[in-house]
Formats: C-alpha cells, structure tokens, sequence
C-alpha cells in the first residue's frame, strides 16, 4: 500500500492572486493526488494535475482563461 502525505500550503488565486489556504496530497514519490481549499470562498480548480486555487466568485471562463494564460492548453485526463 503506497503511503499519501498531506500538507498544509497557501495558494494564490489562480484569476487574481487572492491568498487560500489548501491541504495538498501527494504519494510516496511526491506526484499530485488532490487537494482541498480550507478556506472560505475558495474553490479548487479541477483538471489541471497540480494544485491551483480560484475564489468562487469567478466563472468557470475566467479560470479557464487564467489557466490556459499562465500553463497553457490542458490535455485532458486518460482515465
């Protein structure tokens, strides 16, 4: 059974750098399993394989914008 580790890390808004407070997990060889935004107003911005933050109040548009400007395209997931 692989062992997960999970911290505690401040991640800014991926729109517009307001500061969130996430709980990273990774597996034993350090690759991103998830996370979860712990403080308000915040939500997790899904599909991009690495820890990113947006607040709620933006549209789904926007994050997508902000995403594809700072990582560019996404590939989606082979599942």
């Amino acid at each position: 059974m692989s062992e997960t580790k999970g911290k505690g890390e401040m991640h800014g808004c991926i729109v517009c750098g307001k500061l969130y407070q996430l709980l990273v997990v990774h597996d034993a060889q350090g690759n991103y399993i998830g996370s979860k935004v712990m403080s308000a107003g915040g939500k997790e911005v899904k599909g991009a394989n690495r820890p990113l933050v947006a607040c709620e109040k933006h549209s789904d548009a926007e994050v997508e914008r902000a995403v594809a400007r700072v990582y560019g395209k996404q590939k989606p997931d082979d599942d």
